[in-house]
């Protein structure tokens, strides 16, 4: 082969050459196309907080709580860790009236208007422990009044339905429940003498206001192996708190002492 005819290939050679790396380069260096492929959106993010935000409130109160828990409900043998762990959690100082709030952890009941009252903190302790509840059943409450025993109820992870008759309270006290985030705790105005039949029967029935005699309805209302604790006697004198369990149909009653309890008004 001639020297003229290699001088030749390898020109034709580095032309190839040439217009082969012409032609890739700007392939090698543009962006990658555009994906078509929908994309998802990005997820919303939780909005900042301070940690001085994150700090509780300051508890004014904690030290009344808990000397009220210590010295007038387990000195009385209240023994029940459930409640004592409720009474000492719940702010009994929201459900009364502003004018008495530097009694609100006093021993004695107290007015709440309507000629109502919030009963003393350790009949409060003394009924529900005699309930006996577990989370997650379901307790008829008569006699609303505050809201301050369906909550001490609801603090133990109960389910509760609570009867009103004065409408007044009945608001004032759902209002006050919702503010305080207890979503299982249930409020209706009506006379409680005749329960809240439409969610019986029911684990448990509390009554907070004092009929002359047992009210049959919520005999009815009350599951087998139930427990009911109500006041009975005649308005403006002393009550007998009773302590009734639903055993075969029958109730075994225990005479649990003398109270004094505002009336249970109504109809009947």
């Amino acid at each position: 082969m001639s020297r003229r005819t290699v001088l030749t290939i390898v020109v034709v050679l580095l032309i190839v050459a040439a217009v082969v790396l012409g032609l890739w380069r700007p392939w090698l260096s543009a962006p990658a196309a555009p994906s078509l492929a929908p994309t998802a959106p990005a997820a919303p993010t939780e909005p900042a907080v301070s940690e001085a935000a994150r700090e509780p409130v300051p508890d004014t109160y904690a030290e009344a709580r808990e000397g009220m828990v210590a010295d007038q409900i387990e000195a009385r043998g209240v023994t029940d860790p459930q409640v004592l762990a409720a009474m000492r959690r719940l702010p009994r100082h929201r459900f009364v009236p502003e004018e008495y709030l530097h009694f609100a952890y006093a021993d004695h009941p107290l007015p709440i208007g309507y000629g109502q009252t919030i009963s003393q903190p350790y009949i409060v302790a003394l009924m529900t422990e005699a309930l006996r509840v577990r989370p997650g059943q379901r307790v008829l409450e008569v006699g609303t009044g505050s809201g301050y025993q369906a909550a001490v109820l609801g603090e133990m992870g109960v389910e509760v339905y609570t009867v009103e008759i004065i409408p007044e309270l009945a608001q004032q006290a759902a209002r006050r429940l919702a503010e305080l985030g207890y979503v299982g705790i249930h409020v209706q105005q009506a006379d409680g003498y005749y329960g809240w039949r439409e969610h019986a029967p029911y684990d448990a029935i509390i009554v907070t206001a004092a009929p002359d005699h047992l009210p049959q309805p919520l005999v009815e209302q009350l599951k087998e192996g139930g427990r009911l604790i109500i006041p009975i006697g005649p308005p403006g004198a002393v009550q007998t708190l009773w302590l009734f369990e639903k055993q075969g149909g029958e109730l075994l009653a225990t005479n649990l002492g003398a109270v004094r309890f505002v009336p249970l008004t109504g109809a009947h």
